[in-house]
């Protein structure tokens, strides 16, 4: 468990890792796989979710079902809209606490680090929302974590447990808008790396199992709430709280899915397919509204695409990224956007080529 004082603390660098040790992150940590496995899985989900909105198709982007239809065309909005971000949104948090921890153990001054860190992710979300499309979640990533992050690097971990859990239900019942909900899973990802969760978030079974189950119990009768509110109130106080509730609850069932998936044989599996792309997030995540646009330009007709066609352009831009993610990886330490976001967040180049020494 992180001890509450570990900004105290610091030492000259990394430690050493031996060829053929456990993966590791760029500053020498071993690397948390479920991490990169929940962070690829997301990444999917977020894409087919921004498909249509990146296409700049009205109403239909955001996945409005007019009032009363209660026909397949309905499934995105309780299983895709607003079910990515969260889980995006608490690995943020996640790996902002990872940094602090690391940047406390290396430098003098560990907040200047973060600082430098949200200040870059902000012009690359700017230039992306400018350029490209104006959904990106970026910017309001970098402005949260400067807003509320930042701040709460100074707080025990129990304020900020609490904050987390005042921030989600007050998001809830005052409704706040789409991304109210951003603040508190950061905290949230933020307590629980500081409590010590996420170190042992591989460790155990039964209790993802159980959670998982308790998650998609509270889901069942939400989803349900949320169907009925959308054929009879679609801009009710109903449908605007058992939304946003819903996608949390789902969200939270899928990563409790994958981590218990993660401690069977589909594990390698698991691995192969979703980690590249976690590894390389941001690298795909701004590469894929280019790719969308590009699709868009050349096809046409995006207010006309189905549910089917969404899937198809999603999943061969999914395809194309995993290829290259893949490839990428095995010579590379780090995507080629995580390594400028790197240097630029610590100042000085960082290691880029991976070495491929013989095991001794």
């Amino acid at each position: 468990m992180p001890s509450e004082d570990l900004h105290h603390r610091r030492r000259t660098g990394p430690a050493p890792v031996s060829a053929g040790a456990a993966p590791t992150t760029t500053a020498g940590r071993p690397r948390i796989t479920a991490l990169d496995v929940i962070r690829g899985f997301a990444l999917c989900g977020i894409l087919v979710a921004n498909v249509k909105p990146i296409s700049h198709v009205g109403l239909a982007a955001v996945g409005a079902v007019p009032a009363g239809s209660q026909d397949a065309a309905a499934w995105p909005m309780f299983f895709v809209e607003q079910r990515f971000y969260p889980i995006f949104s608490f690995l943020f948090g996640v790996g902002f606490s990872l940094l602090f921890e690391s940047a406390a153990d290396r430098v003098a001054r560990p907040r200047a680090i973060l600082l430098r860190r949200l200040l870059v992710l902000l012009g690359l979300g700017l230039a992306h929302m400018f350029l490209l499309w104006r959904g990106d979640i970026l910017t309001v990533y970098a402005v949260t974590g400067l807003v509320v992050l930042l701040p709460s690097t100074w707080l025990p971990r129990w304020a900020v447990a609490g904050l987390a859990t005042a921030s989600l239900v007050a998001a809830l019942v005052f409704q706040g808008g789409q991304f109210a909900v951003i603040p508190g899973l950061f905290l949230l990802g933020s307590a629980l790396t500081r409590y010590g969760v996420i170190g042992r978030i591989e460790r155990s079974t039964r209790v993802p199992a159980l959670l998982g189950l308790a998650l998609a119990a509270a889901a069942a009768p939400t989803l349900w709430a949320q169907a009925r509110f959308q054929s009879t109130d679609p801009l009710g106080d109903g449908f605007r709280v058992s939304f946003p509730l819903g996608g949390l609850l789902v969200a939270g069932a899928y990563v409790c899915v994958l981590l218990v998936l993660l401690r069977t044989p589909l594990r390698p599996a698991l691995r192969a397919v979703f980690a590249p792309l976690g590894r390389m997030a941001l690298t795909n995540y701004l590469t894929a509204t280019m790719l969308v646009l590009a699709v868009g330009h050349v096809a046409g007709g995006s207010d006309a695409w189905s549910d089917t066609t969404v899937l198809l352009i999603a999943g061969a831009i999914l395809t194309v990224q995993w290829g290259w993610s893949t490839l990428w990886l095995r010579r590379f330490r780090q995507g080629p956007l995580e390594w400028l976001w790197r240097w630029a967040t610590w100042g000085r180049r960082p290691p880029f080529v991976r070495s491929h020494r013989p095991e001794k």
